[in-house]
């Protein structure tokens, strides 16, 4: 989504009279990426993302310009609920969690996921001063700091595999909580400041409801492919391409990034500026030949893979699971079931009426190796898992409609620590190469709103660099 964003805020100069001619070099014969939409008898499956989050408005942005914003739906969280699989059954995250930071002090006191010495620290918590130094940390570490072990390993750790397939030992607290480190910069409790934050949203508060947490596509993500796509030159769009090299012609103008893009199978076309959206470890292996410090900074970020299993059932089984959107296995489980999504009740269109679609979630830092089984194999252990953490009777005789599994290798970049100096690294040394940007999800954020935020920006970037920033305006 990131490459098709920068093509297509680079094909509306067209319509302003520009002479932009973008070209999309894409390694598979689809467009994409780990958007992966299928419709079956009623159902529709996601094999990738399947929603972005309302806070960020890149992508319901994008969406409505292209005409598709009155098929944005939003998540049914009027019945939102997640699961933690604790001492072998599931108990509900407690109420009011922002994220890892509590804004209601009662559910946390009672909750059976935390032992007593936790929720004294959870009530301790709300005295604590802002810290002297801030230095980054792993995202385990300051979480212990503020709420205790059991925190970490019974709700952080758990949270961020689900998202980033991810080590809470091993993140950035810096990387991938910047608010919540500016929070404890300000007010030294993040339940001080959690408590204020929503004090002042109500204060702001209109008598419109809130938005949805989530939002998505009704039909499937996969309509915002297809709508961009229908926006630019087809015969420009250069799939089965792989981008083998890259070469500075010379003698380049001065101040511009005249280059010439090799690929394969068997092909040249020169660019006077060029767009990476690509994982690091692609671009490392394009730019190392430019600068090998830039290389090396890019092949430093570490990525993750991941799978998601959807199973289509029939009724009984939407009428036995729990309320609700889904539950979370922390790593003390000893589960290879990272996450589980109830996706017929977290968006009630997703399946017909009485059927239930569950997507569960596999791999990251914890289980890479679960990618190398079969799919009899994977369906097995799926099936198993979910009939052991969810004890319905009888579901070990019910049959799925389908099964589907999409395997996604080294497709999560980790913001591990040193993330912040390793992509002040990158910035500076692509500033060195003329006409040459980078946008995706491996520096500011994982999401698709970000993959936008990012492409669209690097397109305007480019523009500029080519002098048409302010004959475009």
């Amino acid at each position: 989504m990131t490459g098709l964003s920068a093509a297509y805020t680079l094909a509306l100069t067209r319509g302003r009279g520009l002479a932009v001619e973008e070209h999309l070099f894409e390694r598979s014969l689809r467009l994409g990426g780990s958007i992966s939409t299928e419709r079956i008898d009623g159902f529709v499956v996601e094999g990738g993302p399947d929603s972005f989050l309302s806070e960020k408005p890149e992508a319901a942005a994008l969406c409505r310009e292209l005409g598709l914003g009155d098929s944005l739906v939003g998540s049914n969280d009027a019945e939102r609920r997640t699961y933690i699989l604790h001492h072998d059954r599931l108990v509900p995250l407690p109420d009011g969690l922002m994220l890892l930071v509590p804004t209601r002090i009662w559910p946390m006191l009672t909750t059976p996921l935390l032992p007593l010495a936790s929720k004294l620290a959870v009530v301790g918590e709300l005295f604590t001063s802002p810290p002297r130094d801030s230095a980054d940390e792993s995202v385990a570490s300051f979480v212990r700091r503020h709420f205790g072990d059991a925190m970490v390993e019974n709700i952080a750790d758990p949270l961020l595999a689900g998202v980033f397939g991810g080590d809470s030992e091993q993140l950035s607290v810096h990387a991938v909580l910047p608010r919540f480190r500016d929070m404890e910069r300000k007010y030294g409790s993040l339940t001080r400041a959690a408590l204020d934050l929503r004090r002042q949203r109500r204060a702001r508060a209109t008598s419109g409801s809130a938005p949805s947490l989530f939002i998505t596509l009704q039909d499937g993500l996969d309509r915002m492919v297809e709508a961009v796509t229908a926006r630019l030159e087809r015969a420009r769009l250069l799939l089965g391409s792989r981008v083998s090299s890259m070469e500075r012609v010379a003698p380049a103008a001065a101040g511009r990034g005249v280059y010439t893009v090799r690929y394969e199978p068997g092909g040249a076309l020169e660019a006077d500026a060029l767009i990476l959206a690509l994982p690091t470890y692609e671009c490392a292996r394009l730019l190392a030949p430019f600068d090998a410090v830039l290389g090396e900074a890019l092949a430093a970020v570490p990525y993750s893979s991941g799978m998601t299993v959807s199973l289509g059932y029939d009724a009984p089984l939407a009428q036995q699971l729990p309320p609700g959107f889904g539950f979370l296995v922390p790593r003390a489980a000893r589960r290879r079931l990272i996450a589980c999504t109830f996706v017929h009740q977290k968006f009630r269109h997703r399946a017909p009426e009485g059927s239930a679609l569950i997507r569960c979630f596999l791999g990251g830092v914890r289980d890479p190796e679960v990618l190398n089984l079969s799919d009899a194999e994977i369906t097995n252990l799926v099936r198993t898992e979910l009939e052991s953490i969810l004890k319905l009777p009888g579901l070990k005789l019910t049959e799925p409609r389908f099964v589907r599994i999409c395997r996604w290798p080294a497709s999560m970049p980790q913001y591990t620590l040193g993330h912040e100096e390793r992509v002040a690294t990158i910035r500076a040394r692509l500033a060195k190469l003329p006409g040459v940007f980078f946008a995706g999800n491996s520096i500011s954020g994982i999401g698709l709103s970000d993959c936008i935020r990012t492409g669209r920006a690097a397109a305007e970037a480019a523009l500029e660099f080519l002098g048409l920033a302010e004959r475009r305006a």
